[in-house]
Parts: C-alpha cells; sequence; structure tokens
C-alpha cells in the first residue's frame, strides 16, 4: 500500500508540475499578447496625435489665410467706401457747376433776346 500511495504521490506530482508549466506558459503567453496590445495602443495613440497635430496646423495655416483675406477685403471696401465719398463729392461739384452754367447760359439768353 506504501508503494501504492508513492506512486500515486509521484503520479499527482507530475501532474501538478504539468498543470503548473501549461499555467506558465498561459501565463507567458498572456503577458506576450498584453504587450503587444500595449505596443499596438501606443502605436495608435502616436498616430492620432500626429494625425491631430496635422490637422491643428493645417487648420491654423486656414485660418490664418482667412485672416488675411478678411484684412484684405476690409481694406478693399474701405478704399472703395472712399472712392464713392470722392465721387460724390466730385458729382456735387460738377451738378454745382452745371447749375451755375445753366444759369449763366439763361441769363446770356435773356440778354441775347433783349
Amino acid at each position: 500500500q506504501l508503494h501504492l500511495t508513492t506512486s500515486e504521490k509521484n503520479e499527482l506530482a507530475r501532474s501538478l508540475e504539468m498543470v503548473q508549466n501549461q499555467l506558465q506558459e498561459k501565463e507567458s503567453e498572456i503577458i506576450r499578447e498584453i504587450s503587444e496590445y500595449k505596443d499596438r495602443l501606443l502605436q495608435a495613440e502616436k498616430e492620432h496625435r500626429d494625425a491631430l497635430s496635422e490637422a491643428n496646423q493645417k487648420n491654423e495655416v486656414e485660418m490664418e489665410a482667412c485672416h488675411e483675406k478678411i484684412s484684405s477685403l476690409e481694406h478693399c471696401i474701405s478704399s472703395q467706401k472712399l472712392e464713392t465719398e470722392h465721387l460724390k463729392s466730385r458729382e456735387e461739384q460738377l451738378n454745382n457747376s452745371l447749375k451755375e452754367a445753366n444759369k449763366a447760359l439763361g441769363e446770356l439768353l435773356k440778354t441775347k433776346v433783349r
């Protein structure tokens, strides 16, 4: 019976060792997979940061271009307003000169008729 018990004990020890080896292999595999997932996550995060940074830079460039265009348009509008005011003033001067010329012509015609 002692021999049988010793044999069973040895068999159980071998089984335990096999199970422990399988668990160690499984643990190593899980650790390796976790490491791979972490690496992939870090790579994905880096790609995301890079894409975000690139998009931000592109947006800043576009915004600067828009600000420059707005500034240019505002300057153009301001220049056109000044030109419009100048033309209105010139129109008023010409209208006044025309009125004076018509008045003088009218007086000349009156004196010619007399």
